[in-house]
């Protein structure tokens, strides 16, 4: 009879939207909880073949969905490892619990769009629910290695040291000095010029070049010739450079290098205009000025000045701070004012975010129907970039949600009634007997 097939299409309704009631819950429950993707429930009709003069009612089917595309506001904090995917892409993650399986170097990734890390007791950045961030460890250098872009294979989770000591040796100094031209006339007193310039070797201790300027006073006219001698402090005072500086008085070039001998030492590299010595720990490249060029050394007027000398390299120090830039870039930073990459975090893309599968704390798992993923750098190709100090917020509209839940208690009610007139009609057909 039709009329049964009434009860059983108003018993599916009550089911269907049942369902529909347990993701509106869960989507107001979670109004407050970052990155959250709210949950739709799709109603779909069923048809049963029926005669020409009748109808069976095939009820209704629901089906429900995450929508894990969709995405909430970002709202700044201050912690610099919050972290937050501004347009298409996810971060990396793993489980917590997957760090203590042996010596594991694959580990189970899971995607997010938010997460507030921090370093644990063992210095990995992990959030409050135990996911911890994967990505790629630099090289000494900083650089990021070539790795494969489609797996996983590559991703370590990402440690900070707080305790890290770091120091870089010195290994070019530049020097900007005017030597006095009246030193090296004849009748001059011939003057030594000393300059202190300090370094730091492969241990990042603090040694200094002893830079000695002695000029060449002629019996008559101008010699324009300086001996400059380097010792090393590593080295017991030990000298390790050795040069004779000839200077232009020519007009217009007068001041200038005019020819550089080595002595001790390595040659002089016109090219680049520098010397280089062997110290403590390896070699110094000190730039003195090309040859006939303005800049590096000069002797010019009656006055020894030594406008500039910069150096690189710095020495021990404690790590303060890491931060991630928008481009995934992670830098820990030192209190001596260097900084260093230590990672980069990737975002991961797949084709249908919709088809990840849903994971607890806000993470999700690749699977067929999202298609495969591929690993980009942040901010390239069609992934957003990466935010630092910020969350995503859930995507959960409170007010959205509670209109349908006026709409969802309606029907169920109305299904409902559906439920009691049947009742009342097979009453009455009940009834036809007496």
């Amino acid at each position: 009879m039709t009329i049964s097939s009434s009860l059983n299409a108003s018993v599916a309704g009550l089911a269907s939207n049942a369902s529909r009631l347990a993701t509106i819950s869960d989507n107001i429950a979670n109004s407050s909880t970052y990155g959250y993707k709210r949950a739709v429930a799709d109603f779909h009709s069923m048809v049963i073949d029926s005669g020409k003069g009748t109808y069976a009612a095939g009820g209704v089917r629901v089906t429900t969905q995450r929508l894990i595309d969709e995405r909430g506001p970002l709202v700044s904090t201050s912690n610099p490892t919050d972290l937050a995917v501004r347009g298409r892409g996810m971060l990396p993650v793993t489980e917590g619990s997957a760090l203590g399986v042996g010596a594991a170097t694959d580990f189970p990734m899971r995607l997010s769009t938010t997460g507030s890390f921090r370093a644990d007791a063992d210095g990995y950045l992990t959030t409050e629910s135990g996911l911890v961030l994967l990505g790629w460890p630099a090289n000494p250098d900083g650089s990021i290695p070539t790795l494969p872009r489609d797996s996983a294979g590559g991703l370590e989770p990402v440690r900070v040291d707080t305790n890290q000591f770091v120091s870089d040796p010195t290994t070019a100094i530049q020097l900007a000095v005017n030597l006095p031209a009246t030193e090296t006339a004849a009748g001059a007193t011939g003057d030594t010029e000393s300059l202190s310039i300090e370094y730091f070797d492969n241990l990042g201790i603090a040694e200094n070049l002893s830079v000695s300027f002695v000029p060449t006073v002629p019996a008559t006219g101008s010699s324009n010739t300086w001996t400059m001698l380097i010792e090393d402090s590593a080295s017991g005072g030990a000298v390790v450079g050795n040069y004779t500086l000839q200077f232009d008085d020519t007009p217009g070039l007068g001041g200038r290098l005019l020819s550089v001998t080595d002595t001790v030492g390595d040659p002089y590299d016109a090219a680049s205009g520098s010397i280089s010595v062997a110290v403590n720990g390896g070699d110094v490249s000190i730039g003195i000025g090309e040859l006939g060029e303005a800049g590096g050394l000069s002797q010019l007027s009656d006055a020894f000045a030594p406008v500039s000398v910069t150096k690189d390299g710095s020495p021990v120090g404690n790590m303060t701070s890491v931060e991630v830039d928008a481009n995934g870039f992670v830098h820990a930073f030192f209190d001596t004012g260097v900084s260093r990459t230590i990672y980069q975090v990737p975002i991961v893309d797949v084709p249908n975010e919709n088809g990840l599968v849903t994971q607890d704390h806000q993470s999700y798992t690749v699977t067929p129907e999202s298609g495969p993923f591929y690993l980009w750098d942040a901010g390239d190709g069609p992934t957003g970039d990466i935010v630092s100090f910020a969350r995503e917020e859930s995507a959960t509209d409170v007010a959205g949600e509670l209109t349908q839940l006026i709409q969802t208690q309606r029907a169920y009610s109305s299904n409902a009634k559906v439920i009691q007139t049947v009742d009342e009609m097979l009453q009455e057909t009940t009834n036809i007997k007496r």
